[in-house]
């Protein structure tokens, strides 16, 4: 039987032409050389070298070995290179030249594809905030009086940001359980997935100049899966009054693929129903669609635990950036924000062990593996995928005897 063709994609493959995403990878032949790639099925397009008929006007981006010069090129560049990609893909007059520089996907190493300026995360689902707040405050409002009239979020740790298939070492922190004396310090007993969506800034703003909402396309480059480990034990006994602190900036997982947002045009949808009216800087009822019908599924073991959909989230990707900028705060090439824990109404559609179950557990153990995957609607009946997130849980590193 002849060999399949990289350009033969299967039926329904997420990862065709109308996807795209970016990556960086390296060759087992060249370990130290990292390029940027775009994966087409189970093959990753070496844009680095294209032949000189088929390379974009801007063709020293795709020399460059992380997706930042890219990024900050701006929409029009994007644009202009996505297309290039795309008809080397699908002319058959370009078969011969591009045929010698995809590679298997089984055989390249996939490294962190871009630089991570900063790092935001949201809490923009409504039944998570809802679940999370009837499991720590039973006897209390399940959200606090300001969710429903801002995202709310945090500045997390750009430099833990690690890309899938990087172990996740169990982290060590003070704990102490409600009926505790005192603290104790030890590895967390209660480490947590989070599954969310990521967001990528390409183009950087000016400090002290808002970002409006109609001005998302204009700086958001593309759309990521983001796992935001988080220890639920250090986080309860540290994060009041000031959030989240150890229990969160330990490791954040991505994905190894970037898809551009201009991929998701038929999945974007209406969010939901809004219960006050917004302040006019997120005030959305005009603006386009800005909901996005990404269908997630998280794997513990390799065993389907939940399917959290996307398009249930309260707040839009483009009014967390609206709501990150008002006050004057500057946009980087890289900054990486992301949604907060995707959760649906449906108990089997909850984002994390701590929904999941209640709040009871069990947790993850050593050894433990999480996968995520998530697609969207794409033209023509088309799926659009996104990179799967995978991590592996080690064990905490032992603490040197105190002296």
């Amino acid at each position: 039987m002849p060999e399949q063709s990289p350009f033969d994609l299967p039926e329904g493959d997420p990862f065709g032409p109308h996807t795209l995403p970016y990556g960086v990878f390296s060759t087992a032949g060249a370990p130290a050389l990292r390029r940027l790639g775009v994966r087409y099925g189970r093959y990753v397009l070496d844009l680095s070298a294209l032949p000189e008929p088929l390379r974009p006007a801007h063709a020293e981006l795709l020399a460059a070995p992380t997706l930042n010069p890219l990024l900050a090129a701006g929409r029009p560049v994007w644009t202009e290179v996505r297309a290039a990609v795309r008809a080397a893909l699908t002319d058959p007059a370009h078969r011969s030249a591009v045929s010698p520089l995809l590679h298997p996907l089984d055989d390249v190493t996939l490294h962190l594809p871009f630089d991570v300026a900063d790092y935001v995360d949201f809490y923009a689902s409504e039944h998570h905030a809802t679940n999370v707040g009837k499991i720590f405050r039973p006897d209390g409002a399940a959200l606090p009086p300001n969710w429903k009239h801002l995202p709310i979020g945090y500045h997390g740790r750009a430099g833990t940001v690690v890309v899938s298939g990087t172990p996740v070492v169990r982290p060590n922190g003070q704990r102490k359980a409600p009926a505790d004396a005192a603290p104790t310090f030890g590895p967390s007993g209660r480490l947590d997935i989070e599954a969310e969506v990521g967001f990528v800034v390409g183009t950087p703003s000016t400090l002290h100049e808002p970002v409006a909402l109609e001005s998302f396309r204009e700086h958001v480059f593309g759309v990521c899966l983001v796992n935001d480990w988080s220890a639920r034990d250090i986080q309860a006994w540290e994060y009041v009054p000031l959030g989240p602190f150890l229990g969160k900036s330990f490791a954040t997982s991505v994905s190894a693929w970037i898809t551009p947002l201009d991929a998701f045009d038929d999945a974007r949808t209406v969010p939901p129903a809004r219960d006050f009216p917004l302040l006019p800087y997120l005030d959305d009822a005009t603006a386009e669609p800005g909901g996005i019908d990404l269908r997630i599924e998280v794997r513990i073991k390799d065993e389907t635990v939940s399917r959290p959909p996307f398009a249930s989230m309260y707040w839009t990707a483009a009014q967390q950036l609206a709501h990150m900028t008002v006050n004057g705060a500057s946009l980087r090439t890289g900054d990486l924000y992301a949604s907060g824990t995707v959760s649906g109404p449906e108990p089997d559609q909850r984002g994390c062990l701590l929904e999941l179950t209640e709040g009871k557990g069990p947790f993850l153990q050593d050894g433990d593996e999480v996968t995520l995957t998530a697609w969207a609607p794409g033209p023509d009946g088309a799926r659009i995928g996104l990179g799967e997130v995978t991590g592996r849980i080690l064990p905490a590193p032992a603490m040197p005897p105190a002296p």
